[in-house]
């Protein structure tokens, strides 16, 4: 028997998580909503895909409540709280699994499940270090996880870990990495590779990708500084400054001009059509400076058979076998990075071999179908 789920996802945004969970929600086997914190262009989606969507009308001051926040500043939020978990409760009603995506959906599926009685389950998708979350915010995850969550969804081994260290318990968590769908990424023909360069006015330069949205930790400055001793790369950055990062978007393109690479870096915002773009680049670069928990666009890369150059921490180094499947630099790294790209650039039957192993490699491991078959199996047996 199929659980009937209430999926909670504090973002009306695509960012990786809602994406995943976009996967998740149009493919389950049983009754289905997605409540939302927010409104967005998730919501777009999930409606396209047929999936029923609640948006909360009011989130109050909630998000004043940050990744680095303590306790007064988590004080000033619990009237939003009060308010979110009465209208999440009303809404859990005809469910049997409270589905939380994100830490902050997590914290108030739990207290509504603790009150109705409901099965609670978290997709953890973060990684709980020092790096990304207060010692308070931590505390509070961890402990409602090991007390309320039926069990905790991890989408890395890494992940995993980073939970444990927290203070999670380890017989809590199962590992189900992301899974894609693979029709997606299927090779087509060239026309819409040309158009992008066309677009660019980069001709047959070398071109690589970064895909991620624009945030300090995800490195693109990094990349900027192994771009300026490569004459000739080009590199598109695909994605927008989405978490009140505006300043870093600023800072990266007052970084392009000090660089003196305004024509070769190309600033494309939220894009629809990644897999489209990937077919486009030579070299797909994941560049994050903190350990990664999952790393998306790593296998994205790999399904559109484009050689990866990725920061070796976190989830990523469970995608990439490096020089197998891709390229391990060290996080930060700028002039490990401006040789792997020089590497892979100079040498194309090496890029080519790494691109179509990863192919390989995550066609056998990364399907949607597989995912959403382990998924339901731990949702379906929670009690």
């Amino acid at each position: 028997m199929k659980s009937n789920v209430l999926f909670i996802d504090q973002s009306g945004q695509l960012g990786g998580a809602e994406l995943s969970l976009l996967d998740i929600a149009k493919r389950w086997q049983g009754d289905r909503k997605v409540f939302l914190f927010e409104d967005g262009d998730f919501r777009h989606r999930l409606e396209d895909a047929q999936v029923p969507v609640h948006v909360l009308a009011d989130v109050g001051n909630l998000f004043s409540a940050r990744r680095d926040s303590g306790v007064l500043q988590l004080m000033q939020v619990v009237p939003s709280m009060y308010a979110m978990v009465r209208n999440l409760g009303t809404q859990a009603r005809d469910f049997d699994v409270l589905y939380a995506n994100s830490q902050k959906a997590f914290v108030i599926g739990a207290i509504v499940a603790a009150v109705t009685r409901k099965r609670c389950v978290w997709h953890l998708r973060d990684m709980l270090t020092a790096d990304h979350f207060s010692p308070l915010l931590r505390g509070v995850a961890t402990l409602l996880a090991n007390r309320i969550a039926a069990v905790v969804i991890a989408n890395s081994q890494a992940t995993a870990d980073a939970f444990v260290s927290a203070g999670g318990k380890r017989s809590k968590v199962r590992v189900v990495h992301n899974g894609f769908d693979l029709s997606t990424f299927a090779r087509t023909d060239s026309g819409g590779s040309n158009e992008l360069r066309r677009a660019l006015a980069c001709g047959e330069a070398p071109l690589v990708g970064v895909f991620s949205r624009l945030a300090s930790w995800k490195g693109q400055h990094v990349v900027l500084d192994a771009l300026r001793d490569l004459p000739g790369v080009h590199v598109v950055f695909v994605g927008a400054a989405l978490f009140g990062e505006e300043k870093y978007e600023e800072y990266l393109r007052q970084r392009v001009g000090e660089l003196k690479l305004t024509d070769r870096v190309h600033f494309l915002g939220f894009r629809s059509d990644v897999p489209e773009l990937l077919r486009a680049i030579d070299i797909a670069i994941h560049a994050s400076t903190s350990p990664e928990p999952f790393g998306r666009v790593v296998v994205e890369a790999m399904l559109a058979g484009k050689p990866v150059i990725a920061s070796a921490a976190g989830g990523v180094r469970e995608l990439i076998d490096d020089g197998v499947t891709g390229v391990l630099v060290p996080p930060g790294d700028a002039a490990a990075l401006r040789g792997a790209i020089k590497r892979l650039i100079d040498d194309r039957p090496l890029a080519d071999r790494l691109a179509d192993s990863a192919a390989i490699h995550a066609r056998q491991n990364f399907s949607v179908d597989e995912m959403l078959t382990r998924i339901s199996n731990v949702v379906n047996d929670v009690r």
